[in-house]
């Protein structure tokens, strides 16, 4: 019996072994990193430099932000934050969050580089039903459902948003909004 046990135990082994060499080679190879996209180059989508001075520059993120319907959660020296809500389809949900830190340059501090990044997070409408248990000492447990239901948003996406188009319309209007603020004093 320990003879037939110990060529068993091989031949199960080499049969499983060769059943995963049908396996897809993607399963098998890790998955590329998400961090190794990154490139940090030297482009310009996230920052413009500014002919103006940090609170100027940063006023004019803010103008921008809520001529657009943005509510402005934080408006700090140096610092804006927004945010726009979206509802692109019936259980969909959208939330668009602006960050804006603008940073002095130069020997006196009179021109600013404001960056900029956008995160974009998706909702989906999730539904749970309720059920009931009823305990019935001969039968045991009986599960009712309920005609009541929870709905709740559940985050199913979040990103930066990475479109150097998106940055440009907004750089655009913030360069008018500084214009529009300077050219009035």
């Amino acid at each position: 019996m320990p003879r037939l046990l110990s060529l068993a135990v091989p031949a199960l082994l080499a049969v499983s072994l060769a059943g995963c060499s049908g396996l897809p080679a993607r399963s098998i190879k890790a998955e590329k990193s998400v961090y190794q996209g990154e490139s940090f180059a030297a482009e310009e989508t996230f920052s413009r430099l500014f002919d103006a001075n940090v609170e100027d520059t940063c006023e004019a993120a803010r103008r921008a932000l809520l001529s657009q319907g943005y509510v402005i959660s934080k408006a700090a020296s140096g610092v804006v934050q927004g945010a726009k809500h979206f509802q692109p389809a019936g259980e969909v949900h959208v939330e668009i969050a602006f960050n804006v830190v603008c940073v002095g340059d130069g020997p006196k501090q009179q021109i600013a580089t404001a960056y900029v990044s956008a995160q974009q997070d998706r909702y989906a409408l999730k539904k749970s039903n309720q059920a009931a248990s009823l305990g019935l000492s001969a039968l045991g447990s009986i599960s009712v459902p309920l005609s009541s239901s929870d709905d709740a948003l559940v985050k199913v996406a979040s990103e930066t948003i990475p479109a150097g188009e998106f940055y440009d319309r907004f750089f655009t209007l913030m360069q008018r909004m500084l214009r529009e603020n300077t050219t009035s004093r």
